[in-house]
């Protein structure tokens, strides 16, 4: 008899209850009196009622909005009034699908909450809503999940006076360019506390949020899976005389109306995906790995398991045919296997910074490609390199003849002023034309790999225009909706051709867009120290064969070691830049460390890279600048290998550190290598696991530690 680790209990009754299970993960809810509301978590998989006489659920009348998500229809709430129709659930070797459909009293609206489970510790949440009138319905409050999370009873956990300390919460401090995965933890204090990212900050903070309880040693995660604005929002009511009362929403913010629901249609929502661990973050990191490998990003052509060593240059650069072949001669000798041509093989010479302007074109400059750029992709498959081409087929440069042609395809804000150069994707004749075009240029320049960027002002993301409902209506969810949509229709034409996401850095790599994506870019910024603290961050948020880091370009020479340079790509997904201009010899000792590390890389770490456990023994990015220090680690699932970077920081000067390995087994015997002196030797993995003493010699430089079972 097969046995699952994931499924649903349901509860039938005149208030019934909907126990979803996934690993020790179990979450519930119950229709009460026309309310869905949430009746809490448990993070060892016991149903709430495991005592069926004394079930532990929580007291809904202890929270002001106990309601299980929000929506709000033509100003009006939709949270009560609700009748049941029907809970079906469908079960596969892989997950169990529930579906938990209501119909509202209030409104003509049906409204299913569709719960996906997989033995990871995730559930994946999104509603349907679906409009039964005869005419347009306007969406304009929309949380995916709310309601109370949990009560603690502080005279039991003898912390009366100390509410401030319960609670921590983790997220990226930033929403600026070149700060992503900044990751901090922070007190969570009594009262309400909002994490937005995109509407109302920038679009560089990942939509991402740890709850962490820090007396009862258990961590909620989430990750909201869109593009288009996300709002993590926390309500703390802690009693001084009382228990203390935690509520949680993952909200979609918009101008309203935020969709315009037409008669007869049904809108998804973008999914949550939200989980519980009792451990640390280690356990609630690779919990969530777990669950976007098997559930999320499952595009058998996107799988990312390639991962191979990309090339590349752009804009930065001489791009002319001979020094182009010069550098693509470099970089097979260096072991890349995928050049790329960046921004600016449309402008005319000396005009390739101007790539925006240019935007739109996306034919290859005659002058720059006399013989067109099958030169360039001839010469690439000669040297045995995938070839690859960058386009920002979502915005429209000023030279653009499509724009000239086309005004009405860029679209209107509130302030009824043209967008910079925002292509609008609800436009269907200028979404035909993105995906045409996209099509085109995979086909006709014979792409391995296309590079997606996507460089604009956030606030453009909430233009106005009516969509057919006779009034202005936010494009937000329409726009990204129609991005999506493009991207997987295209992945499923050209399997065979690497999809590579980049939105100005990290602008847009969220577990939505990435569905159709086989990895991504998380940041621009490749400069010491920043650089390491994105990769840290960035790792726990995507797998890290998700995650594209680069080497050499963009500033990053400027800054450390060449060490600390290299290690901070080689446990992801590595990408290569220039070494030197094309007219000058390279310097044969750092080249020389550049195919060493590839050729590491390849052997000892690529070969696990897919399924690796990730490990961060330093996540606070604040603390680990007081204390000059940073050290990520990957190992595979079975403790068989290991690799971890340790990283001096700004002003740490010269500093003996010791290594713990997190995925090791202290069962077994491991031969160790550390990269800086080639230095080889065996240990125990009891010794492996209580530390290894490692020197580094100042600040901004690393060490690369390789482990394997002996």
């Amino acid at each position: 008899m097969k046995k699952y680790c994931f499924g649903t209990y349901y509860q039938e009754g005149e208030n019934p209850v909907f126990c979803y299970r996934t690993g020790e993960t179990v979450y519930e809810e119950q229709l009460y009196n026309g309310s869905l509301v949430s009746c809490g978590w448990n993070a060892a998989g016991y149903p709430l009622n495991v005592l069926s006489g004394f079930p532990s659920r929580l007291d809904r009348r202890k929270f002001r909005e106990p309601f299980a998500f929000n929506v709000e229809i033509d100003g009006m709430s939709l949270d009560f009034g609700l009748e049941f129709v029907s809970f079906e659930t469908e079960r596969t070797e892989e997950n169990e699908t529930a579906v938990l459909t209501l119909k509202s009293r209030i409104k003509p609206v049906i409204i299913r909450v569709i719960t996906v489970l997989d033995g990871t510790p995730v559930i994946t949440r999104r509603l349907e809503i679906g409009n039964l009138s005869d005419g347009y319905l306007n969406i304009s409050r929309l949380s995916v999940i709310a309601g109370g999370m949990e009560a603690v009873e502080k005279g039991r956990l003898g912390c009366d006076d100390k509410a401030d300390e319960i609670y921590s919460l983790g997220y990226f401090d930033s929403d600026r360019w070149g700060k992503e995965g900044m990751f901090s933890w922070h007190k969570l204090r009594e009262g309400t506390t909002c994490i937005d990212s995109c509407f109302s900050r920038n679009r560089f903070r990942h939509p991402l949020i740890f709850i962490r309880n820090n007396l009862m040693g258990k961590i909620w995660f989430a990750q909201l899976g869109w593009s288009g604005g996300s709002r993590f929002t926390l309500d703390y009511n802690a009693r001084p005389d009382d228990d203390s009362y935690l509520a949680f929403k993952a909200e979609i913010p918009s101008h309203n109306p935020m969709y315009a629901l037409a008669a007869g249609e049904t809108f998804a929502t973008p999914e949550l995906h939200i989980g519980l661990v009792s451990g640390g973050l280690d356990e609630a990191v690779n919990g969530m790995h777990s669950h976007i490998r098997k559930t999320v990003l499952t595009m058998p052509e996107a799988d990312g398991r390639e991962a191979l060593v990309g090339a590349g240059m752009g804009a930065e650069h001489d791009m002319g045919v001979n020094s182009t072949k010069v550098f693509i001669d470099r970089f097979a000798d260096l072991g890349a296997e995928v050049f790329i041509v960046d921004a600016g093989w449309v402008c005319p010479p000396d005009e390739q910074t101007r790539w925006g302007d240019y935007n739109g074109i996306n034919i290859p400059d005659k002058e720059r490609y006399p013989n067109g750029i099958g030169e360039i992709v001839d010469y690439c498959h000669k040297k045995g390199m995938k070839f690859g081409l960058w386009v920002d087929i979502e915005s429209l440069g000023d030279l653009c003849q499509a724009r000239k042609e086309h005004p009405d395809w860029l679209a209107d804000n509130v302030f009824s002023e043209q967008a910079r150069r925002f292509l609008d994707m609800t436009n269907p004749e200028a979404a035909k034309w993105a995906e045409d075009e996209l099509a085109r240029i995979i086909t006709e320049y014979r792409l391995d790999l296309l590079r997606v960027d996507y460089n604009t002002d956030y606030s453009e993301y909430f233009n106005m225009r009516d969509t057919g409902c006779g009034y202005p209506e936010c494009l937000n969810l329409r726009h990204f909706n129609a991005v999506y949509r493009m991207y997987s229709n295209l992945k499923k034409r050209f399997p065979e051709v690497i999809f590579e996401n980049c939105a100005g850095g990290g602008g847009r790599c969220d577990l939505g867009i990435m569905k159709s994506f086989n990895h991504t870019w998380v940041s621009d910024c490749q400069c010491a120290p920043d650089s390491v603290y994105i990769t840290n961050g960035m790792t726990m948020a995507l797998p890290p064969e998700r995650i594209d880091r680069l080497f050499a370009g963009m500033g990053c020479h400027t800054y450390g070691s060449l060490g600390i340079q290299m290690r901070n790509t080689m446990l992801t997904h590595m990408t290569l830049n220039v070494l030197a201009p094309y007219d000058a010899e390279m310097n044969e000792v750092q080249a020389e460390f550049v195919r060493h590390s590839v050729a590491i890389y390849k052997k000892h770490i690529r070969p696990f890279l897919a399924e690796s456990k990730v490990y961060h023994h330093t996540p606070d990015t604040e603390e680990a600048k007081k204390n000059g220090i940073m050290i990520l680690e990957i190992a595979s699932p079975d403790k068989s290998r290991g690799a971890a970077t340790v990283s001096s920081l700004v002003s740490s000067g010269e500093k003996n550190v010791v290594f713990k390995a997190r995925g090791a087994d202290r069962s077994k015997n491991y031969k160790v290598l550390l990269d800086n002196g080639s230095e080889s030797f065996a240990v125990s993995g009891r010794e492996l696991c209580g530390g290894i003493e490692i020197s580094l010699p100042s600040s901004l430089s690393s060490e690369l530690i390789i482990y394997e079972e002996a």
